[in-house]
């Protein structure tokens, strides 16, 4: 049974402020959530300016 590990991130608290960030701005911080967001917003669901803006975003973040 696996009962977990300890993380350094989550003792720190990065886990936490990472998650309050895409909480509060609304963009995921996953590859992979960013995509669904910006495939949504393209596809209908969203603005057209805010589709751009979550382009520009994924392309940043992508970059590390």
């Amino acid at each position: 049974m696996n009962k977990g590990g300890f993380s350094v991130k989550r003792f720190i608290g990065y886990t936490r402020v990472k998650s309050n960030i895409a909480r509060t701005t609304g963009v995921p911080f996953t590859t992979q959530g960013r995509n669904a967001k910006i495939g949504r917003a393209i596809q209908g669901n969203g603005s057209f300016f805010g589709a751009i803006l979550l382009i520009i975003i994924n392309l940043i973040l992508s970059k590390k």
